[in-house]
């Protein structure tokens, strides 16, 4: 049986207004928050740039994870994506593009 990963995830507007989720496929859950085609929240605030993500093996850990960080003060949340983004990049901007060749 293959192994699956979970993430959970937080999106951010320009205004840095956050939006936190979990998912399975977390290229695909991107790619729909930035086309606007995932209603809701995310899609009203503009929330269009992955600044954080964390990886789970199993999907209740990811789940209960998720719903720690929501109860999580703004000022808390802002500091725990500071400590591994600082300036706040899009982590998911690179996605899809192509490799450089290698040079050997």
């Amino acid at each position: 049986m293959p192994e699956h990963t979970y993430y959970v995830y937080i999106m951010a507007s320009r205004s840095l207004t956050l939006y936190i989720g979990v998912t399975s496929t977390i290229e695909v859950r991107v790619r729909q928050h930035k086309t606007g085609t995932f209603e809701g929240f995310s899609k009203q605030y503009y929330c269009t740039r992955l600044v954080y993500y964390e990886r789970y093996k199993e999907p209740l850990a990811a789940i209960a994870r998720e719903k720690q960080l929501k109860r999580w003060s703004r000022e808390k949340k802002l500091t725990l994506i500071k400590q591994s983004n600082p300036t706040f990049l899009d982590l998911s901007e690179e996605w899809g593009k192509p490799l450089p060749p290698i040079s050997l």
